[in-house]
């Protein structure tokens, strides 16, 4: 099934410069919880990808953002003002090396 025609677009172009990786960990892993913070993935622009993990982190984001104090901004939004949040680690990305959604389909 095609959930989705998707464009790989440069960075640059629509001046969004930094890109971020996040792990996530929440207060509790309580199904409300875990399903409030997926909604909030899902209507967050800057939120690129979201994924629900096991180990040491509840969840995984790939988020954008035009600059540094923009990702100070959207982290003040989105983690600080959220309760559910216990902490939240993140990883400037530095040199995007491949970005693909293609799937390794054997013929």
């Amino acid at each position: 099934m095609i959930e989705a025609d998707v464009s790989i677009v440069s960075h640059k172009a629509v001046n969004r410069h930094i890109t971020v990786i996040v792990l996530v960990s929440l207060e509790r892993e309580r199904a409300g919880i875990v399903d409030r913070f997926k909604s909030a993935i899902r209507s967050t622009r800057e939120v690129m990808l979201g994924y629900y993990v096991t180990g040491e982190a509840d969840f995984i984001l790939v988020v954008t953002a035009k600059d540094m104090e923009g990702y100070e901004r959207f982290t003040r939004r989105f983690f600080y003002e959220n309760p559910d949040i216990k902490g939240f680690k993140t990883m400037v990305v530095m040199d995007r090396v491949k970005a693909s959604f293609a799937f390794p389909i054997e013929s």
